[in-house]
């Protein structure tokens, strides 16, 4: 479809509306259009502006210079936004008004040029929901917003990261690389890392204050092949002198392997749930690697564990048994999970 013609159609349609409360323009490299260009947006932007709740623009891979004043142009016209979503687009700040109505915002591997966010929370103050995922342009970032009760920060090149969120209860990680994390985040209890490699853990960890407030721990690795502990120096004891008071643990496929040693401190009264993805790779050194951790947690009630799914069933009916058996006065959950699959949980073991 040319530019053109999508441009006419579209504006046709939003005219012939009377309420407009949420619009989503997600093109394909197929159709030349850039749906962040600020000169197309004029053309349609005001006609929504009064009564549009919710706007979501996914542009091409590749961004262009005409999309710089596209989010100074939102804000110029949509004082009643609460939801923003960019995805793949050059933002920049300069005349960017403030949006004191906005709570949720998603940038996705956008550019921003803003530094050090301080424009950015100067302009957001209201926020509930942050999302910044393969964000560039930035530059020892911090965020400091009041409002912020849930944040998910994905990157593959900042050194540092600094949360100043008073209000935030969930928070989401992703680095890629060694990062420096200052958090002030006192009413914060779910949090879920996720790293290149465990390796890089030990240092995260370092640089983490202590956080009391933390029930749900969540740790996971982008690493995809089988790991070898000795490299990641990465404790559960770690974790917990950093979150002592972790009621919720979930350890995903990726970390499982990389874990070195399952050392609890005061036997872990607190921990009461757990909750792991296993290959089975060699199920006698799995099971006990598992006897290690639960053995030492004295406090725990419910135990759930997935197993690949290319796990042969007979295989996978052994170490269940095995488990129950051990532990016989523990609550056990069993099901399958695959990398391209929703999890799946057993409520009879005939079903593996």
């Amino acid at each position: 479809m040319t530019s053109i013609c999508f441009k006419k159609v579209f504006v046709d349609l939003i005219s012939k509306l009377r309420v407009v409360e949420s619009v989503c323009i997600r093109l394909q490299e197929a159709v030349d259009v850039d749906p962040a260009d600020k000169d197309f947006a004029k053309e349609w932007l005001p006609m929504v502006s009064q009564t549009l709740k919710s706007l979501s623009l996914s542009g091409l891979p590749f961004p262009r210079l005409s999309q710089l004043n596209i989010l100074p142009l939102i804000s110029k016209y949509c004082h009643n936004l609460a939801e923003l979503n960019l995805r793949s687009a050059w933002l920049s700040v300069y005349n960017l008004n403030p949006m004191p109505m906005l709570t949720s915002l998603t940038l996705s591997y956008t550019i921003l040029q803003d530094q050090h966010l301080n424009q950015f929370n100067k302009c957001f103050p209201n926020l509930h929901v942050l999302k910044l995922e393969g964000v560039t342009g930035l530059k020892e970032p911090k965020i400091h917003l009041l409002n912020l009760q849930t944040c998910h920060w994905y990157d593959n090149n900042q050194l540092s990261l600094t949360l100043i969120t008073p209000n935030l209860i969930t928070l989401r990680i992703e680095c890629l690389c060694y990062t420096a994390i200052h958090v002030e985040a006192p009413m914060l209890s779910h949090f879920h890392l996720i790293l290149n490699t465990l390796k890089h853990a030990g240092f995260l960890l370092s640089e983490f204050p202590t956080t009391k407030t933390v029930e749900t721990f969540i740790l996971d690795s982008r690493s995809k092949a089988p790991g070898d502990a000795r490299y990641s120096k990465l404790t559960l004891g770690k974790v917990f002198r950093v979150f002592p008071n972790v009621s919720s643990l979930r350890i995903n496929s990726g970390a499982w392997s990389e874990l070195d040693g399952w050392e609890i401190l005061d036997g872990r009264i607190g921990l009461k749930t757990i909750c792991a993805y296993l290959k089975l790779f060699d199920p006698s050194l799995t099971f006990s690697y598992v006897a290690r951790g639960l053995d030492r947690c004295v406090g725990l009630s419910e135990v759930s564990l997935l197993i690949h799914r290319g796990v042969d069933g007979t295989q996978y009916k052994s170490f269940m048994f095995k488990c129950m058996a051990r532990w016989p006065g523990l609550k056990w959950r069993w099901g399958i999970w695959g990398e391209d699959m929703e999890d799946f949980w057993i409520t009879n073991a005939i079903d593996i």
